[in-house]
């Protein structure tokens, strides 16, 4: 039952990396392209965390991120491995943050940095850019707190 999570992980990471290759190919650093109002393409790299935390480290933070998030996946494929069938919303969670947990890891192992593209602003004030593997992570955190708000259980 595992190997189903394990694979929701596999393929978030994947679409994760083909999404950045593709920012990565057709879109120049810095400059936006608009897609709709409030969203847009920009193309940034990030050596910090969620909100660029750390971001102005002297590189310290790039293996300090890779190891928690090793740290990180290795608990998550632990509680993988225990989860009984009937934990379908936990392990879709589980899949979903280990994948995009992945994903950045990918990206700051190859680039010393994660590879962000997506930019939602209202007039001047800008969200944080993101990517496919931040969305998977938060996605899979607020499964995650609804799944154990709801009472799944194992049977």
């Amino acid at each position: 039952m595992m190997w189903r999570w394990i694979l929701l992980a596999a393929v978030v990471c994947g679409l994760d990396q083909f999404t950045k290759a593709l920012a990565a190919t057709h879109l120049e650093l810095h400059q936006p392209l608009a897609l709709i109002t409030g969203l847009q393409f920009r193309l940034t790299y990030n050596s910090g965390a969620a909100f660029s935390f750390l971001s102005d480290a002297s590189g310290w933070q790039r293996w300090f991120f890779v190891v928690l998030t090793l740290l990180i996946s290795s608990f998550i494929v632990a509680w993988i491995y225990r989860l009984q069938r009937t934990e379908i919303w936990t392990g879709v969670a589980l899949g979903l943050v280990l994948g995009g947990a992945l994903g950045n890891l990918w990206d700051r192992l190859a680039l010393g940095a994660v590879l962000d593209f997506i930019d939602v602003y209202y007039g001047r004030w800008h969200w944080p850019a993101f990517n496919l593997a931040d969305s998977a992570i938060s996605v899979g955190a607020v499964i995650l707190i609804l799944a154990s708000l709801d009472g799944e259980k194992a049977e």
